[in-house]
């Protein structure tokens, strides 16, 4: 393999061809830290297509290739461990071809989010699929994993922002996808199908995407409850008198970790069981007393013991710090994550469910649940006891994971609700897909890539 990168190197350049330890271990390791990378080395290409020549060289040699981003999954996704080319796609970060009449523009998969968030309110509109790792991850991995986050309560997933796609496939030919259009009824839409696909199907290298109007004075109403099932009643209570932007949950455990680790005071006197983070929109003296009389009327019910609203954009930002603070803070451990989904209106059931079940089988493991309770999607992060080693952890985790997802296949819940099957999960692809979606979904892999050379090892066992 190593005599085969000055090959790339005449595509790329000598300098974007890596083959140092320190950048093979950079470049083949995503934010799970649960797998060893172990790439042949890194290519850097800086065009769509450089990118179709890079893949054309490694089917002609039946080389085996990650596709690379920002690296923030949570689900060894972009882990390269079997000796693979790394793609790293971080070079096609050029923002182009604004268009104002139809509020779109388009990103080379390279692109920051945070930096077409910021391009957007430059313009006077708005990106609104948003996350923690918004300032790293990248816009190429987010159309990869179908991303969510905090907002999808109000605005939805990535899959709902992107209007065009160029893609190139394993043989080294390019795809120009949908074209920005709104409605294009002229069979399969392909673009679709490489949205959530985790670069197994072709390598996204643009996207064309479409922008909206930002929200009128977000506002964040902190509160603290004590029983788990209150978190329905609000979600219900609040978004019956009012329009959501997020509506977010997380435990005291999860709390304690980013008041540890940022170093910040609690947001109130006395500490809850569980508390619920939302934003709305204050565009009115109307709608700020429609929350403040919906509070009362939840505390009136005995639905929370506690509440702050914030006054100011900088006190929101601090109120959402509480929430987004949480997966920096739990990161050294490192966590066992379980990234779920069921219908919100099952959310308390199944987490008391899951909880007592990981409390009575694995009591040294401590539980750090958070998560977008708004549209059902939960994050159970296990945290590693310090003196158990890394690999009976994993072990223990693994062990664990059928009786949690058969848990899950009771309430119809998806084993992956954002961060994508990856390696972590690819063996519980049946609890959440029947025998025939997955045949097919093998088929529509076979005939993409043939030599199964993108991303091999990923999704499927």
């Amino acid at each position: 393999m190593s005599d085969l990168a000055p090959l790339f190197s005449e595509i790329v350049g000598h300098q974007y061809v890596l083959t140092e330890q320190a950048d093979k271990l950079n470049y083949g390791q995503d934010w799970s830290r649960l797998y060893q990378p172990d790439p042949a080395f890194v290519v850097r290409p800086g065009s769509t297509q450089e990118v179709a020549e890079v893949l054309k060289l490694a089917n002609q040699h039946n080389l085996a290739v990650v596709p690379s981003g920002g690296r923030t999954g949570l689900s060894g996704g972009a882990v390269a461990t079997n000796g693979e080319i790394v793609l790293s796609l971080d070079r096609l970060n050029q923002i182009s071809g604004f268009n104002p009449t139809d509020r779109t523009v388009k990103c080379g998969a390279g692109v920051i989010t945070q930096q077409l968030q910021e391009f957007a309110l430059d313009k006077g509109l708005y990106y609104p699929v948003d996350f923690a790792s918004s300032g790293s991850s990248q816009i190429g991995g987010n159309i990869a994993t179908n991303a969510g986050g905090i907002k999808v309560l109000k605005y939805g997933l990535t899959r709902d922002w992107v209007v065009g796609l160029t893609a190139v496939t394993a043989e080294g030919e390019i795809l120009h996808l949908n074209n920005g259009l709104v409605k294009n009824a002229t069979g399969y839409d392909l673009r679709h199908l490489m949205i959530g696909s985790e670069g197994t199907l072709a390598v996204i290298t643009e996207a064309e995407m479409a922008m909206t109007k930002p929200p009128k004075d977000p506002t964040v109403m902190l509160l603290a409850l004590e029983e788990l099932d209150d978190v329905s009643n609000l979600l219900v209570h609040f978004q019956s008198q009012m329009t959501l932007l997020a509506f977010e949950f997380f435990s005291q455990q999860a709390l304690e970790k980013v008041l540890s680790h940022r170093d910040i005071k609690p947001p109130f006197a006395d500490s809850a069981n569980f508390y619920v983070l939302m934003e709305f929109e204050a565009d009115s003296e109307q709608a700020m007393d429609s929350a403040l009389s919906a509070f009362e009327s939840a505390a009136e019910n005995g639905w929370l013991v506690d509440g702050i609203i914030s006054q100011s954009q900088q006190q929101a930002e601090e109120l959402w710090v509480y929430r987004e603070g949480i997966s920096e803070s739990i990161s050294h451990y490192p966590p066992y994550k379980n990234d779920i989904a069921v219908k919100p209106s099952l959310v308390g059931e199944f987490l008391t469910k899951v909880d007592q079940f990981v409390s009575n089988n694995y009591p040294e493991f401590e539980n750090i649940w958070f998560g977008h309770i708004g549209d059902g999607n939960l994050h159970l992060n296990i945290l590693k006891p310090a003196a158990m080693e890394l690999e009976l952890f994993k072990q223990q985790c693994a062990e664990a994971n059928p009786q949690i997802f058969d848990i899950l296949k009771e309430f119809d819940g998806s084993i992956s609700a954002e961060h994508g099957v990856g390696l972590l999960k690819k063996d519980y692809l049946e609890y959440s897909r029947s025998p025939l979606e997955i045949k097919m979904m093998k088929s529509i892999k076979s005939l993409f890539d043939p030599k199964n050379l993108l991303n091999p090892g990923k999704l499927f066992k």
